[in-house]
């Protein structure tokens, strides 16, 4: 990518690697520690322009668009605040797996993936703190925020492209361990129920089974029976929001400390034994390298407080 700068107003060459990229997000990149309102006030006021004409934020860059930045006052302060560092800096124990097009994260349970609704500290902020040189990270998928385990991150747009494919197609697999109420029934391997995503004023997303939701499923497999408890794996064969957690809430069997979609008197049994935390862990994941196309698989085995509620139920 071509930057030429002109006193300070900067002209960007758009290449074939960020094609597809939409410009808010485009400018995120060349505009670090500029406030995100600052950066939408610059593209409503048309001081950015893409070949020489307004764009909206939504726009999506063509390889060889030229990119007119204004002059902005950069933060010389990195815009992670301090108190974080130290979170920052526990990152790179997390890494499983990091090449020139993929970063795999084994993330902790209460990371939210990134900042926002309150949070200014966010899984991927903290990797762009950690990778400064970095020029482009970003989420493949999500995991909520008290989830722990797999999660994948681009360091390519076409690398990112070609997992987005992946997700698309069915060729990713991911597997989750869950600790659900009561005894899982051996002829159930699979539930499938539309899933309804409701937004509420606070911010904070419900899922609800719903025949006018989107068609949602996942199949299941017991791993360990307990006395009041049952460790399933559960693979989502959609992606939708909480779908592992609403499902298993459906089936009558919710997971372990779930504060949305869990059983209280359940929640109380296992928390009595230690448990502080959903259960809930990405432990695998598989899919096609997107450079060599090759496939790789990654594990992030449970964590010990998990294990040991598991040790304590046998």
């Amino acid at each position: 990518m071509k930057t030429e700068v002109n006193n300070t107003v900067r002209f960007i060459d758009v290449d074939e690697e960020y094609a597809g990229q939409r410009i808010d997000n485009f400018l995120k990149t060349q505009l670090k520690g500029v406030p995100k309102s600052m950066i939408y006030r610059i593209l409503r006021k048309g001081e950015v322009r893409v070949n020489k004409g307004r764009v909206k934020p939504e726009y999506k860059l063509c390889a060889n668009d030229v990119v007119r930045v204004p002059p902005v006052r950069v933060s010389e302060t990195p815009s992670t605040p301090s108190p974080k560092l130290q979170k920052v800096a526990e990152l790179e124990s997390q890494i499983l797996f990091e090449d020139d097009r993929l970063l795999v994260i084994n993330k902790a349970s209460g990371t939210a993936v990134h900042g926002g609704s309150g949070l200014s500290f966010g899984l991927i902020e903290g990797l762009r703190a950690l990778r400064p040189e970095a020029k482009f990270l970003e989420l493949v998928h999500r995991l909520d925020r008290d989830t722990s385990g797999c999660i994948l991150i681009a360091k390519k747009r076409s690398a990112l492209r070609h997992m987005h494919e992946q997700l698309r197609h069915g060729q990713m697999d991911k597997r989750y361990q869950a600790l659900v109420a009561g005894q899982w029934p051996e002829t159930r391997f699979k539930v499938k129920a539309p899933l309804q995503k409701n937004v509420l004023q606070s911010g904070e997303r419900l899922v609800n089974v719903n025949e006018q939701g989107k068609p949602s499923e996942t199949r299941y497999r017991i791993l360990q029976q307990f006395d009041q408890a049952t460790l399933v794996e559960a693979s989502p064969i959609t992606g939708r929001t909480h779908q592992i957690r609403v499902h298993c809430q459906h089936a009558g069997h919710p997971i372990a400390c779930d504060p949305k979609y869990g059983d209280a008197e359940f929640d109380a049994y296992v928390q009595s034994k230690g448990l502080q935390r959903l259960f809930l862990h990405a432990v695998k994941i598989s899919l096609l390298h997107p450079k060599t196309e090759q496939r790789i698989s990654f594990e992030a085995p449970l964590d010990e407080q998990l294990q040991s509620i598991l040790r304590q139920l046998a």
